[in-house]
């Protein structure tokens, strides 16, 4: 652009904005009445697609709101205050929550509802919400992610822990790098000589793999509207987290919705 002070380039970013005149109507309008053309097509635009296998034109505004947008030289990701995972990682926490409770592994839950419902008298289902009622009004998208890990000869591969690929050339959407979030040293605090790291691929989600992200469009949004009908009226069960709620859902969202959800049932 040619600026080189921060009002120059706010002053760019809001030329740019006004691009967009009306209510934006999908993600590539609300993404450029945010940050711009410029902008949108280079940090936004391919990364967008690749993820979720959909032209920007053809997905909901809503998405791109949660990015937050800033002019520092603040890097993280998110405005929280606070960020970061639990110490010893969500598997301790779960574990230490569900400690003393019996617990079954590899048990399908819908292959053993009668027995398992007759159990409790609230079940908490986290399943596909169309899977929990046999797909009879049809079948909701998502979008899937395949992982490919690699064990590298080295201490530091990105020195990060998540660096996102933003063009639509490069195949993957992030590296991953593990060491950095919390087990990089070893028991004396020195780096560890080795460095394991995991490229994600975005893919269009089919039965039998595991649903990361619901495709929250308008086609399936009134598909899961139907659903949520069916849901409400099962009196003993509670839908809850992406997949039985069918929403994009980051962790501390998943959490604070299941407080506040502990509260209401408890009154």
């Amino acid at each position: 652009w040619g600026v080189v002070t921060p009002e120059e380039a706010a002053a760019k970013i809001e030329e740019q904005r006004r691009e967009i005149t009306h209510e934006p109507q999908n993600l590539e309008e609300q993404a450029i009445s945010l940050v711009g053309r410029d902008i949108y097509e280079k940090l936004i635009k391919g990364y967008t697609e690749k993820q979720w296998g959909r032209d920007c034109k053809d997905l909901p505004a809503f998405i791109i709101k949660r990015l937050p947008v800033r002019l520092t030289f603040d890097n993280n990701y998110f405005n929280a205050l606070y960020q970061g995972i639990p110490i010893g990682g969500y598997t301790k926490m779960i574990a230490n929550l569900l400690d003393g409770i019996e617990v079954r592994l590899n048990t399908d839950y819908l292959e053993n509802k009668a027995a398992l419902d007759a159990l409790a008298d609230k079940i908490v289902y986290t399943g596909p919400i169309d899977a929990y009622f046999d797909y009879k009004l049809g079948t909701l998208e998502y979008r899937s992610v395949r992982f490919e890990n690699e064990l590298l000869d080295k201490p530091s591969f990105q020195g990060n822990a998540a660096v996102n690929y933003t063009d639509r050339e490069t195949p993957w959407t992030r590296i991953i790098e593990h060491k950095w979030f919390e087990f990089g040293k070893d028991e004396n605090g020195n780096d560890l000589p080795k460095t394991i790291i995991s490229r994600e691929y975005s893919s269009e989600w089919k039965p039998g793999d595991e649903p990361y992200y619901p495709v929250n469009d308008a086609k399936n949004g009134a598909l899961y509207a139907e659903y949520k009908k069916l849901a409400d009226a099962e009196s003993k069960v509670i839908f809850g987290g992406r997949l039985g709620e069918y929403k994009y859902y980051d962790m501390d969202q998943v959490i604070a919705a299941v407080l506040d959800r502990c509260e209401s049932e408890l009154h």
